[in-house]
């Protein structure tokens, strides 16, 4: 019989068994002889205590390894950068990591921002110019390499290391859990999309961050995020939830330490960049700035429908269509939504029954970025895997999604196909379809998780976990004082009715 676990004693405990708690997996495990049975008792031990070699954190780690090496067999037919014929396009394996190592210059040597501007934040350009420069200087020594596979595949190497270095974070958060990180090992997505560009580092970045969190270092934690952010902006994100939730508990000393120490390492790794290389530095908010709608987001989906339900006048412009036109107003909208977003989050984080976890307001805000965003490019989806992950560890609505980034996947590269050759290779109709079959996923998976903060008794972490595993100091942390006298404030009284005459 199963007790309710208690905070400060992670380690111990049985491990959560999919084939027992999780519905979906119940299902499907009847195809091969339902749930895991009493007998089954070396998976069943506390973590770290298990008899056998394959234990379950072993056996996730495996998988993550599988799948980055199926990833690498993907990405195969373009690794020698000889893309004739659109095969990048058709073998569905372009990779913005060998394209960059000669458009940023990579390949004449050229340092990132100092003599090339570069369209991504800082730690990008450094890591790009770190692996890139002593692969040209070695071609310089050895002409008969091939320059940009040595580059794509050193880069493969590094960016593997970081997902699987993400398992072991999730993993180590999840002791009792173990299970829960094979949705990211296994995720299809990742699959496909691990190195169409260097996301993979501030994923990484951002979950040692959030383990440093877990484990009450919130100095550390604001150095990891704010290093994150530096590489991709979206880990930024994660300090509004920090925030809030200190904020209901009454501990915003940490949130403060966390925020003021990624400050400091966000302007210590701009500034050798920003002083000398303005221009060049200016690169990637310019080109954010000054970009149109771009494929399969929101606003994508809303210029087809202005085609399909507008006027037939050409000179009449559908309301998405007059934002593709006018920029300004278009990111005006966009980061208005998306502020309406964090301050939806916010209410429910204030106003919920129980504290929410810290990965549930995280999963909430970045997603609800991805969804207003102007700009939703293939390999974004691995921003959201580690925080799904950590927020609702169920399988069915994960696959449901999975299912549909993959067929966005496969449309997409359709959709550049067609535009690469000026034949289309199916209806536009299709790929809108694809685009709205992945939004309406994520959007369902963010109503999945506002019901579980709503009813924490669904909440499947909360049935393993006293409180919060990744909440660090706040884990357990009672509500502060001024929340309850909030809640508790008294009502006006009724006028008393009047007396009969």
């Amino acid at each position: 019989m199963s007790t309710q676990p208690t905070r400060g004693i992670d380690d111990a405990g049985a491990a959560d068994h999919p084939s027992r708690s999780d519905g979906f997996v119940r299902g499907v495990s009847g195809v091969i002889g339902g749930p895991l049975g009493d007998h089954a008792v070396a998976l069943d031990r506390p973590a770290g205590r298990e008899s056998r070699f394959w234990t379950a954190a072993r056996i996730v780690l495996a998988l993550v390894c599988l799948t980055l090496a199926l990833h690498w067999v993907q990405k195969s037919p373009c690794q020698d950068g000889a893309w004739q014929n659109n095969v990048q396009y058709t073998r569905f394996c372009y990779t913005d990591v060998l394209a960059l190592y000669y458009a940023e210059r990579l390949n004449e040597g050229a340092v990132p921002y100092r003599d090339h501007p570069v369209e991504y934040p800082v730690l990008t350009g450094y890591f790009m110019g770190a692996l890139g420069l002593p692969v040209h200087a070695l071609g310089e020594n050895d002409p008969g390499i091939n320059q940009g596979q040595w580059f794509y595949n050193l880069n493969a190497l590094v960016l593997g290391a970081l997902a699987v270095a993400t398992v072991a974070v999730i993993l180590a958060l999840r002791r009792r859990r173990p299970w829960d990180a094979a949705l990211f090992a296994l995720a299809p997505a990742l699959m496909v999309t691990a190195t169409v560009n260097w996301d993979l580092l501030a994923i990484g970045l951002a979950a040692f961050g959030l383990f440093a969190w877990a484990r009450s270092r919130p100095l550390l934690a604001g150095v990891l995020l704010g290093l994150a952010g530096a590489a991709k902006m979206w880990p930024l994100f994660i300090f509004w939830p920090i925030l809030l939730l200190a904020l209901r508990a009454g501990r915003l000393r940490a949130a403060l330490t966390a925020i003021g120490a990624a400050l400091v390492s966000l302007v210590a790794v701009n500034l050798p960049v920003a002083v000398p290389y303005r221009e060049n530095w200016d690169r990637f908010f310019e080109l954010n700035s000054t970009r149109p709608i771009d494929w399969g987001t929101l606003w994508y989906i809303g210029r087809y429908l202005d085609g399909k339900v507008g006027s037939a006048n050409p000179a009449d412009l559908g309301p998405f269509e007059w934002l593709n036109v006018n920029i300004p107003a278009l990111n005006t909208l966009s980061y208005a939504l998306f502020g309406m977003a964090c301050l939806g989050v916010a209410a429910l984080g204030l106003l919920a029954p129980r504290r929410p976890r810290l990965a549930q307001l995280a999963f909430l805000v970045v997603a609800a970025f991805l969804i207003f965003s102007k700009v939703w490019s293939q390999q974004f989806v691995l921003w959201l895997l580690p925080l799904v992950v950590l927020a609702r560890p169920r399988w069915g609505a994960f696959l449901a999604w999975q299912v549909a980034e993959v067929c966005y996947f496969a449309a997409f590269y359709g959709e550049l196909l067609g535009a690469s050759t000026s034949k289309p290779v199916f209806p536009e109709g299709v790929f809108v379809l694809a685009a709205t079959l992945r939004l309406t996923t994520v959007v369902v998976l963010c109503v999945l998780v506002v019901r579980e903060i709503l009813r924490p008794e669904h909440d499947p972490v909360r049935a393993t976990y006293a409180d919060d595993p990744d909440g660090g100091p706040l884990d357990g942390a009672p509500d502060a004082p001024w929340l309850d006298r909030w809640r508790r404030r008294p009502t006006a009284p009724a006028e008393p009715a009047p007396l009969p005459a």
